[in-house]
């Protein structure tokens, strides 16, 4: 918009500015030669007056006009030029002026240059003896009052172009504003900010779209807390019987040896589905926390290299192999401990579950690598992310489904190759929402050898331990 505004004020500048320059241009020398012509001819009556004399010539005449104060003039009498000065003489006549006044007795004007300098020359027959007299009129003060004017409308123009410009500046900022207003809101509103609303403004046509995002907005969060009480509530309704059920379980474990052989199967696989069940009763009360706000993170300081070991220790595969990057060693992250070790404790049971029952850990610096640590003499300057890595050998996840894996229940076309009956889709859920409470972000890509499989990776803001 404040493009379009400096445009059309150039360009309504510019013609004003033409038309006005023309004007000028034309009214100036229309009056000068007006004023030259009215001069020429009362000059010319003077030396027609002094050619009634006998004994005058054209010399006569030039010395008359040179008393009068007139040293622009040119004579022609009976075949004689005078000239009363040396810049002005026939030569600089046109020639075809010439003829047309002295061959044809017409009076008539032509503008030429002289030096470079643009002069009016007017030619008059003088009837009584049979001759001309030419007047040269200097154009030069014309030509630099014409220049004022150009320069004086450009500057006009170029302020005109600027007030415009800020013009636009203006209305664009009164009608984008609440656009801008509208996408901040609906940003927010995207992130978790269901409480964002907009403030009604004073236009009315601008106020029935306020008003309509403000009830979406208002509908959606209803619908939302809704669903999260529902989530919660189930959740905790399910809490009871389901402890009733693992209790009932213990027991039937205590007994196992005294069961038939069938039914010692049948109790295996109950146990299993408890066990499934217990997680996904605590994965769904950990959601609805998250959906209602209600996540608190107790940060401290960990050292990332020794916390990511007793969390891959603590885990479903405790003899995960963990590779630390030297670089790595000796960087500290602030961090909730209990929610980072799920967070790692997640990605291992992924890949159990999904990558072929083999995983490897690994943790490193992008920021900077061990030859460059080395190169410093052993000093590394402080980086700024730290990478843990989560590594299957897997069929891997098709790039067109690695954002959808970190969706709520979302396992895609992807669970028919990796999905087993374990999991319900919240694990990598919980994983995002953890890391990106914690600053940071999390992905899927290829494998960095080219194998097969999967590689999950967090990375988190990270300093260096002071020595």
């Amino acid at each position: 918009m404040i493009l379009v505004f400096s445009l059309g004020a150039l360009l309504l500048s510019g013609f004003l500015a033409a038309t006005a320059y023309s004007f000028s241009r034309s009214s100036l020398l229309n009056q000068r030669d007006r004023s030259g012509v009215d001069q020429a001819y009362r000059n010319a009556q003077v030396a027609q007056n002094e050619l009634l004399a006998a004994s005058a010539n054209a010399s006569s005449v030039i010395a008359k006009l040179r008393a009068l104060g007139l040293n622009r003039s040119v004579a022609f009498v009976r075949g004689d030029w005078a000239r009363s000065s040396n810049r002005f003489t026939q030569d600089t006549i046109p020639l075809a002026l010439r003829q047309r006044v002295i061959d044809e007795g017409t009076p008539s004007r032509m503008t030429t240059s002289i030096g470079g300098t643009p002069v009016l020359v007017i030619g008059i027959p003088l009837t009584v003896a049979n001759g001309a007299y030419f007047e040269f009129i200097d154009l030069a003060d014309s030509a630099g009052t014409l220049n004022t004017v150009r320069l004086s409308l450009l500057f006009g123009g170029m302020i005109t172009t600027m007030i415009g410009g800020f013009l636009g500046a203006l209305a664009a900022g009164r009608a984008v504003r609440p656009l801008a207003d509208a996408a901040r809101a609906a940003r927010a509103f995207g992130a978790g900010r269901l409480d964002t609303r907009l403030e009604p403004p004073e236009d009315q046509d601008l106020r029935a779209l306020t008003t309509a995002f403000n009830e979406m907005a208002a509908t959606l969060q209803a619908k939302v807390e809704r669903e999260g009480r529902f989530a919660s509530d189930v959740s905790h309704e399910l809490r009871s019987p389901l402890m009733t059920l693992a209790a009932s379980v213990e027991v039937m474990q205590a007994r196992r040896e005294e069961m038939p052989e069938r039914a010692q199967a049948a109790l295996d696989l109950l146990v299993a589905d408890v066990t499934r069940f217990q997680g996904l009763v605590e994965d769904l009360l950990e959601i609805s926390r998250f959906d209602a706000g209600a996540i608190r993170l107790n940060l401290e300081e960990l050292l990332v290299a020794e916390f990511v070991r007793q969390a891959v220790a603590v885990s479903s595969a405790p003899a995960t192999p963990v590779r630390v990057a030297p670089a790595a060693e000796a960087l500290l992250i602030q961090g909730d401990r209990r929610r980072l070790a799920r967070v790692v404790a997640n990605l291992i049971d992924n890949a159990r579950n999904h990558g072929g029952g083999d995983a490897a850990v690994t943790v490193d610096c992008p920021d900077i690598d061990d030859g460059e640590a080395m190169a410093h003499g052993g000093r590394r300057v402080s980086p700024g992310h730290v990478r843990i890595a989560v590594e299957d050998h897997g069929p891997g996840v098709p790039a067109e489904e690695r954002a959808l894996v970190f969706e709520r229940f979302a396992r895609g076309a992807m669970a028919g190759r990796r999905a087993t009956s374990d999991g319900a889709g919240l694990g990598l859920a919980l994983v995002d929402e953890h890391i990106r409470m914690h600053g940071g972000r999390v992905w899927v890509e290829d494998r960095g050898d080219g194998a097969p499989g999967a590689r999950f990776v967090i990375e988190l803001p990270a300093e260096e331990l002071e020595p």
